[in-house]
């Protein structure tokens, strides 16, 4: 057996989260994100009352994009490159070499979300939505990542023992 192979490497492709792992991860940030927005609307209600009337439809949304993006970096700058979606379908988003994101990655991927039809840009199979891609992240599944750990151990062990 030729041994002489590194087996270190990690493949990261492989570890990708599905596109049906992303699409969960965004519906419930979605949802936390549109909770946490309401209590910020109610506290800014109830602090500043009239501030709100004067904000029209465009206006509502652009706020809301730029809210999304913010507040979904500190999540994952504070989390490590987990969401609250992230947390619950057991994934992660790390910087392409597998080292994990800090927070300039982080506030980066998640501007980059408030842009138009990002969302659209994750449609395909495997998912690579613009916000990884411009940002050089991907988001992998820690089961996966898991077992190819696993993996490159058992043949160094192997190797070692070969040798």
């Amino acid at each position: 057996m030729d041994f002489n192979n590194s087996y270190q490497e990690i493949d990261l492709s492989y570890c990708r989260a599905s596109s049906g792992k992303r699409l969960a991860n965004y519906i419930i940030d979605l949802i936390v994100f549109y909770i946490i927005l309401l209590g910020i609307y109610i506290c800014i209600g109830i602090l500043l009352p009239g501030i709100l009337d004067g904000i029209n439809d465009l206006l509502d949304r652009l706020i809301a994009m730029v809210c999304y993006g913010f507040i979904m970096c500190l999540i994952e700058a504070v989390s490590r490159g987990k969401s609250i979606g992230k947390l619950i379908t057991g994934t992660k988003a790390v910087n392409l070499d597998g080292s994990e994101i800090d927070f300039g990655k982080a506030f980066t991927r998640n501007m980059i979300r408030s842009i138009p039809f990002n969302a659209i840009s994750g449609l395909g199979n495997p998912c690579d939505p613009w916000h990884d891609r411009w940002s050089d992240t991907i988001v992998i599944d820690e089961k996966k990542l898991a077992l190819q750990t696993q993996r490159a151990d058992l043949f160094d062990s192997v190797k070692n023992q070969t040798l």
